[in-house]
């Protein structure tokens, strides 16, 4: 089993969503730098479930960080992070241990581990296991903001309904980082709101699509070939749970214009090389560009519904049906923008170390 993402600044997670508990550690953040635990929190809390339109699992997400920093500031050690699981209900699963709940990684889970694997809640597998992703990640998005570098996601579309698009980036990238429900126009954001709770009223589920900018990032990070700016993003945003779908840019859209209108043409602006427009999402031949990197996710509709499906029983090799029990989310678009931020902010630190060195966010001699 994989679960180390990064080369110069690497993540590795741990745990099972009904283990005691899980968590990540985060190697290569260089001595000096500030480790601002209210940050972690502020983040952990916009992945908490906000309201009915969420899954009534409710965890603290109380973090400890037990190694790797001291005084407040990281000491170039690997920064270990747990967080408990307090609220879980592990009975639910119990009577549906051979049962494959569909969407979900039961069966395969089963053939690859031949039966060992944690099934309660999914186990490694489950949602659960991007809490420690996002505590991880704020720190690498707060070495970020040190560099001037900023990561904002919002839902651009849910149930089908839309919401605007980037305009001012910076400003739009502040303003989502404090909303439960990320969205760039709040009345969109009801609609939405609206559509997510008829799937839940039906015992169904939504999808959408989340877009991603990066504003401030500077040209010349990324390689080529097999570590270009989107085939590391792609690698770390695919592994998102619900993730089926990433494109960078104007995407498939390309698959209609003509060159002349695909490509971007480059000016001088104040002083520095720019492109008029932004259609191939600030990144060329696999190298950021200076422009801002813009791609998009899409997200599927949550799985375990509470619909009576057809599905098989693995173990009795037969057929049967399932209506799934527990606390289940009807949409995770509004929790998952973070998680978005918090793997960019770790795929990006990384290329970043990769060009500069880890000392680029170092923070200069202890006094």
């Amino acid at each position: 089993m994989k679960n180390t993402f990064g080369n110069n600044i690497s993540v590795t997670l741990f745990g099972e969503s009904h283990g005691k508990e899980i968590g990540a550690i985060l190697d290569g953040v260089a001595a000096g730098v500030k480790i601002d635990e209210n940050y972690i929190a502020s983040k952990l809390a916009l992945r908490k479930p906000s309201g009915i339109i969420s899954t009534a699992r409710r965890e603290e997400d109380k973090f400890r960080i037990v190694s790797g920093v001291f005084n407040g500031y990281a000491t170039g050690t690997p920064i270990c992070i747990l967080i408990e699981n307090a609220d879980t209900h592990s009975s639910d699963y119990s009577e549906t241990r051979f049962i494959a709940r569909p969407g979900h990684a039961d069966y395969t889970a089963f053939i690859k581990y031949h039966g060992f694997e944690d099934y309660r809640g999914g186990g490694h597998f489950s949602g659960r296991l991007t809490a420690p992703i996002v505590a991880a990640g704020a720190i690498a998005q707060y070495m970020l903001e040190s560099k001037g570098i900023y990561v904002g996601t919002h839902i651009s579309r849910c149930a089908g309904i839309a919401d605007r698009e980037f305009d001012n980036l910076k400003e739009d990238i502040e303003s989502l980082s404090s909303l439960d429900f990320a969205v760039l126009d709040g009345k969109a954001g009801e609609k939405m709101k609206v559509e997510i709770m008829k799937a839940a009223n039906d015992g169904d589920s939504v999808g959408g699509i989340i877009e991603t900018a990066v504003a401030g990032i500077p040209a010349g990070v990324g390689e080529p070939w097999f570590d270009s700016v989107e085939s590391v993003l792609s690698h770390i945003l695919f592994s998102i749970p619900a993730v089926k779908g990433v494109e960078f840019g104007c995407g498939f859209a390309f698959a209609d214009k003509r060159g002349s209108e695909a490509n971007d043409p480059f000016e001088i602006k104040n002083g520095s090389v720019k492109t008029k427009t932004n259609n191939n999402g600030g990144i060329n031949g696999g190298i950021t560009n200076g422009m801002p990197i813009v791609f998009r996710c899409a997200i599927k509709p949550t799985p375990s519904i509470y619909k009576e499906q057809s599905t098989v029983d693995f173990k009795e090799n037969k057929d049967t049906m399932l209506k799934i029990k527990g606390r289940h989310d009807p949409a995770i678009l509004h929790r998952a923008r973070v998680v978005a931020d918090s793997v960019t902010a770790l795929a990006l630190s990384d290329l970043l170390a990769a060009r500069y060195g880890t000392e680029y966010f170092g923070g200069g001699a202890a006094e």
